[in-house]
């Protein structure tokens, strides 16, 4: 299979989701702060976040089917994708060893962090954020879900981290951590726990660790994460204020300079590439402001992690349709040309979201 044929799959995937029902495939978690309610699918060179669990996958003309007994080893296990019934390519899922295993004081290390795409360690530190019960909230996120499904903690030590990270690394070969963390009422954020638990983990596992936060009133409280911290993401999610007013008002109430102004701080202490925001599509943007916002990201040295809307069950906006796959492909492609013409590169980034590629489609197009 051609790259272009690839990357046009893995959009197709990303927005249409797959059936998986009796394939014996994970289906992935079902809530959390970033894109859930997927399974991770790779195949032809790349990884991708593939829904699973929302309403539209009923929809969806992919199947996945476990076709294990065309193999003699358990260690060739296999599935094959099919798109209406006709065989597409074969794929694999990760499966982690480390989650099989407990803590010292007895807690599931599935409870405390998880494999993300091919080989990147996330969880999210502390699952609850300020906004969660207020009219701020944003619709999209669904961080407080896992916690009243028990598939997590409220919050993560940095000695469980440390200690789930070493395994991980030791166990799945994981090669870089993605941190982030609900929006605390403290005026850092949330910062200084993600630079303690970061701090934590580099000592054991010296990994590649990003971290994801909303922009501090105080921009040196970016500077505490340089010595611990190689990736940072600080994620605007629309460059629309009325979108933004309606699906993200704690977002929308952050003025636009003060993105910027923690963007270009950020770009500073850890470089071009190495900062990144998420941009959501579908959710009642323009084209226009997904790609002329994206040209404002990287001309600041940002790499804007474009993914379409997924809407998670139990979420404000379970019911949504993410957007249609040609859309994206066409984003995908525009904004490649952006990061083409500035030297950008996924590959360049170190650690986190970028790095992992699955819930974004941008990386295979830049080739």
């Amino acid at each position: 299979m051609d790259r272009d044929t690839v990357k046009i799959l893995k959009t197709e995937l990303l927005c249409l989701g797959a059936k998986v029902s009796g394939a014996d495939v994970d289906r992935g978690r079902k809530a959390g702060a970033g894109p859930a309610a997927g399974g991770m699918f790779i195949f032809e060179g790349t990884v991708a976040n593939v829904p699973t669990q929302s309403w539209f996958v009923s929809q969806s003309p992919y199947s996945v089917y476990n076709i294990s007994s065309e193999y003699k080893s358990e260690r060739q296990r296999r599935y094959v994708l099919t798109k209406d019934g006709e065989r597409i390519t074969e794929i694999s899922v990760p499966i982690a060893r480390f989650q099989k295993l407990k803590t010292r004081d007895g807690i599931p290390y599935y409870k405390i962090a998880l494999l993300h795409g091919a080989d990147c360690l996330a969880t999210t530190t502390i699952q609850t954020c300020v906004y969660w019960n207020t009219p701020k909230r944003c619709k999209f996120c669904a961080i407080e879900l896992s916690l009243l499904n028990n598939a997590t903690i409220a919050k993560k030590t940095p000695e469980q981290l440390a200690e789930v990270a070493e395994a991980a690394k030791r166990l799945d070969k994981v090669t870089h951590v993605t941190l982030t963390t609900g929006t605390t009422a403290t005026p850092d954020k949330g910062i200084n726990y993600l630079a303690e638990t970061a701090k934590a983990i580099k000592e054991a596992t010296g990994l590649p660790i990003h971290v994801q936060f909303e922009p501090p009133d105080d921009l040196k409280m970016i500077d505490t994460l340089h010595e611990v911290v190689d990736t940072v993401g600080i994620h605007i999610e629309s460059f629309e204020p009325a979108v933004l007013q309606r699906i993200a008002k704690c977002k929308s109430d952050i003025p636009f300079e003060r993105y910027v102004a923690a963007w270009k701080r950020a770009v500073e202490i850890f470089g071009d590439t190495q900062v990144s925001t998420y941009v959501i599509a579908g959710i009642g943007e323009s084209d226009e402001s997904i790609i002329e916002g994206s040209r404002i990201a990287v001309e600041l040295g940002v790499y804007p992690f474009i993914v379409p809307l997924r809407p998670i069950p139990g979420s404000m906006l379970e019911k949504e349709k993410p957007p249609e796959p040609a859309r994206m492909q066409h984003l995908y492609e525009q904004v490649a040309d952006i990061l083409h013409d500035f030297g950008m590169q996924w590959s360049k980034n170190k650690a986190g979201c970028v790095r992992c590629r699955a819930c974004s489609g941008l990386p295979d197009f830049e080739y």
